[in-house]
């Protein structure tokens, strides 16, 4: 076994691609209970990187393990194609406006662009040793996947659940396109905040007597400024109390609590509070725009809990155009919705003149300055706040109401939760509350995209009337041809090509249509995954067993496959959820090129190999964030190199053994050896605890101690003498092999889904059966043999253990003291009492050995030790050993010398080389 894994672990590929282990494996385990984990796509637009690394990594350890447990393991990968960032991407690199290229065109340079990565990408999951269907996987642009995608939508429809509304969407101005929840995350953006007094001119009869007879005005708090021009209400809180506050000449209405604040916040003093009102009873009251282009335009005044005193002025900025909260009022209350906003996020001339052109956010300013030089304008001020922002081009997004096409998630909701509670293991289990509150509290699901690389939403219009058509016919229709053409069928095709023949609109009788120009949400691709993977690949099945994926995927990919599972089929189409944390810095930050401490997964592959990307993976409670640095992986290989040693150590010194024939029965073996077997079940209990648990670092941690403390620095130390200077045949050396082989042969099953390269190496050089299977990835999962376990056993030699630990201190004082140079160079007078006294005596024959001395006697009592320990009962005189060197063991014996012919070797040895 060489060390050098960059260069070896493509030897070991090339192997398990030659002899396709992958579809032998399938072969072995046919007809078995299946365990599918379905794969997550990852998104086709770049280099994997160490998140990308850690998910599969994950998966692949889940697979390996579980196929080891007697399971049929199939493995599908799969890719996410559609989508706006590989259609921003082409464009880029075309230097073109989407809006003067054909659609086809575009549609064509995606796919390519999509396709270029999916193999990119594919290489770099190979290299990480992930073992799956890599020449046959699911990609999201193939047609007979966007022709499932599509009856999906249709069952969808065909249920009432798919409906198009005028709605107050999430929209990105950069992208020109609505988008969905999961596609908002959120970040720092400076912003300025106003305070805008609106001229009250229907008060309900509630203005104080104090107030009467001078300016009255409602007091509103926005952080959008660009927004006022879409103003029409202010919403208050019914329970709070509202105050008529002096100020000057004029009246300022706003919450009582929140009055001192105001008034800092403004730099301001306020006078006294003239009188109070309910805010229920300021319902249905009136406001005027203060632009006065606007011609007197009311701000009805509603009601809504959502209003509340932890910041503003408890009087809400109304404008139903642009905020999801704002529309829902709005609707209540039926104001108008008004969205003076372009595609472009440009203000339109139903803004005015004045801002006419403008992107919202540079109006910001301008918008104050008007407010200003009107006399409305109370306070302002900038604050730093989380904002959101475009997941995909990572810019600010805005509120704005537009037509779109939505899911309903009202219609099927409470099966949705009732799933997640009752149906689903979610690990860790506080996944469950996570995706229960996403979904309790979620809107209908926004389906409609305004791009072109896509499917799209099968909806077609009557000419004449503008009735939206879709029925199962039309469905059937659209997925056969999609399924023959793909989805490019639909720019290709006339609506008339598309449709059944004799379809005509059923409200109007008219048979000529328009098709939709929108294409469904990127997440409806991927969430349909269930139907086009899980139910049609032969070798998978639905549900799923596993879906493992980062905690984000509870807004993503868990939350749009459950609720189109749900709608279509009515169950979750997973059993279990299983989700990781982020890959952050040394420190726990958050890793970005920017910041320039990024460590790409090629580059660590290049300098250390594959494997100990695996075992990073395998090490850390993944279950948090994952922490990743050149120190941590520093130390990482020094973890993989004592592993790898223990290992290859073990087959050096068995190369010599055949376990069918040289095997020594357990009941026969020397108790150390009976030992080290005891500790390799009771380590095979904890290893597999922690697989099933998918505690991966536990088993990391586990293997790692067995390896250094109990195999390295102990057992293995101690059985040299038996495999270098007895005879090949003893008996004695073929018991200490025999542990040896079977330690290893547990061992290497239990590392390989973590460490495959180094393991598959491991048994390509082990002595095997003749019917062994040709890879390590196809052996069983090692049997717990519990009559080896033996209570009274451990119980001594962990006794023996503690007390071997203190004299190894005294002889390692004697060592840096140059009293001796290695340990064989000593005799060790032990003077024990009482328990330490007992526990020697059980090992007395042995203890020389033991021990690693040349010789070692037991003497009864403390009178006369030299050097004190940490237990009471022992003191230990070290001397040097008597008679000489023998140079073949090294071991000190009066009888080295006695014999003519080997002057130089001990009677043992003398005995040996004959």
């Amino acid at each position: 076994m060489r060390g050098n894994l960059p260069q070896r672990e493509p030897e070991f590929l090339k192997f398990w691609e030659e002899k396709d282990i992958y579809k032998a494996k399938e072969k072995m385990h046919a007809g078995k209970e299946k365990f599918v984990l379905h794969d997550g796509p990852p998104y086709a637009n770049g280099k994997i990187h160490m998140g990308t690394a850690l998910n599969k990594i994950l998966k692949d350890i889940v697979i390996k393990y579980k196929y080891a447990q007697g399971y049929d393991t199939p493995y599908v990968p799969g890719w996410d194609t559609h989508g706006m960032p590989i259609e921003h991407a082409c464009l880029n690199a075309m230097g073109v406006d989407r809006h003067t290229m054909d659609a086809l065109t575009l549609r064509n340079k995606c796919k390519d662009y999509a396709l270029k990565w999916l193999d990119d990408q594919r290489t770099d999951f190979k290299r990480l040793g992930v073992l799956g269907d890599w020449d046959n996987p699911y990609i999201t642009l193939k047609p007979e996947f966007e022709a499932d995608q599509i009856r999906v939508f249709g069952a969808m429809a065909n249920k009432g659940y798919i409906y198009k509304g005028k709605k107050t969407v999430y929209w990105c101005p950069h992208c020109e396109t609505a988008l969905a929840e999961a596609e908002i995350e959120y970040a720092d953006q400076k912003t300025p905040t106003i305070y805008v007094k609106l001229p009250i001119v229907k008060d309900n009869g509630q203005r104080p007597e104090a107030a009467k007879g001078k300016k009255a005005y409602m007091l509103i708090w926005t952080t959008t400024p660009w927004t006022i021009p879409a103003n029409v209400g202010v919403t208050l809180n019914p329970r709070f109390e509202y105050a008529w506050v002096e100020y000057g000449d004029e009246v300022l209405f706003m919450a009582k609590d929140l009055v001192q604040a105001v008034a800092k916040d403004c730099g301001l003093t306020f006078g006294a509070i003239l009188g109070t009102t309910m805010g229920k009873d300021m319902e249905y009251a009136e406001c005027e725009h203060p632009f006065p282009e606007y011609n007197h335009r009311k701000s009805l005044v509603c009601l809504a809990d959502y209003v509340d005193l932890e910041t503003g002025t408890g009087c809400v900025h109304t404008a139903p155009g642009h905020g999801d909260v704002d529309f829902l009022t709005g609707l209540q209350y039926k104001l108008p919705i008004l969205c003076p906003v372009d595609e472009q996020g440009k203000l339109t001339a139903e803004a005015g003149e004045r801002f006419k052109g403008m992107f919202v956010f540079d109006a910001n300013i301008p918008v104050l300055k008007y407010l200003a030089e009107l006399g409305v304008l109370l306070g302002k001020k900038t604050i730093n706040h989380q904002y959101a922002h475009c997941w995909r081009c990572k810019q600010p997004i805005i509120y704005r109401a537009t037509e779109q096409w939505f899911a309903s998630v009202d219609g099927f909701r409470q099966a949705a939760l009732n799933a997640i509670a009752k149906d689903v293991k979610w690990i860790p289990s506080w996944g469950e509350s996570r995706i229960h509150n996403m979904v309790a509290d979620r809107h209908d699901w926004c389906i409609s995209r305004q791009r072109v690389w896509g499917v799209p939403i099968p909806i077609f219009y009557c000419e004449k009337c503008g009735e939206p058509l879709v029925n199962e016919a039309t469905i059937d229709k659209i997925a056969k041809i999609f399924a023959k053409e793909g989805s490019n069928a639909w720019w290709a095709h006339s609506a008339e090509e598309l449709l059944p023949e004799g379809t005509k609109c059923t409200k109007c009788g008219h048979d000529h249509f328009r098709k939709e120009s929108d294409i469904m949400d990127v997440w409806f691709d991927s969430g349909s995954t269930h139907e086009a993977v899980l139910k049609k690949r032969p070798e998978l099945k639905y549900p799923a067993d596993m879906y493992l994926e980062g905690s984000d995927q509870h807004r993503g990919w868990f939350q749009s496959s459950l609720l189109t599972a749900i709608a279509v089929n009515g169950t979750a189409p997973y059993k279990t959820v299983l989700t990781h944390g982020y890959v952050v810095d040394g420190q726990g930050g958050k890793m970005s090129k920017s910041l320039g401490n990024t460590i790409p997964p090629q580059d660590i592959i290049k300098q250390y190999g594959a494997d100990i990307v695996r075992l990073w993976a395998a090490s850390s409670d993944y279950k948090g964030d994952i922490r990743l640095s050149k120190d941590i992986l520093k130390q990482l290989s020094e973890v993989y190199r004592k592993i790898r040693n223990t290992i290859r150590y073990i087959l050096g010194n068995t190369s010599d053994f055949n376990y069918e024939k040289d095997k020594v029965a357990f009941a026969d073996m020397e108790e150390l050896d009976k030992w080290a077997l005891m500790h390799t079940q009771l380590l095979k209990k904890n290893v597999t605890e922690a697989y099933e648990n998918y505690d991966f670092h536990v088993l990391y941690h586990a293997i790692h101690d067995f390896c250094v403390v109990e195999m390295s620095s102990f057992y293995l130390d101690i059985i040299k003498d038996r495999l270098y200077a007895s005879k090949a045949d003893d008996k004695k050396r073929r018991s200490a092999q025999t542990a040896m082989y079977e330690i290893m042969k547990d061992l290497v099953v239990m590392l390989t889904p973590v460490l495959s390269f180094t393991m598959e190496e491991v048994y390509q050089f082990m002595s095997k059966p003749s019917d062994a299977p040709i890879s390590v990835q196809m052996l069983p999962w090692p049997t717990i043999h519990d009559e080896y376990i033996d209570k009274a056993l451990e119980e001594k030699w962990d006794e023996f253990i503690a007390i071997r630990g203190e004299i190894t201190k005294v002889l390692e004082a004697a060592r840096r003291d140059k009293k001796i140079g290695h340990s064989l160079d000593a005799k060790v007078e032990l003077h024990a009492t009482g328990h330490s006294l007992d526990v020697l005596k059980t090992v007395e024959k042995n203890l020389a050995n033991l021990l690693i001395v040349s010789q070692a006697e037991i003497k009864e009592g403390l009178e006369g030790g030299e050097t004190a320990t940490g237990l009471d009962t022992l003191k230990v005189t070290v001397k040097p050993a008597e008679g000489q060197k023998c140079e073949r063991c090294w071991i000190y014996s009066d009888s080295v010398g006695k014999n003519p012919e080997h002057p130089t070797l001990c009677a043992r040895c003398c005995e040996v080389v004959k």
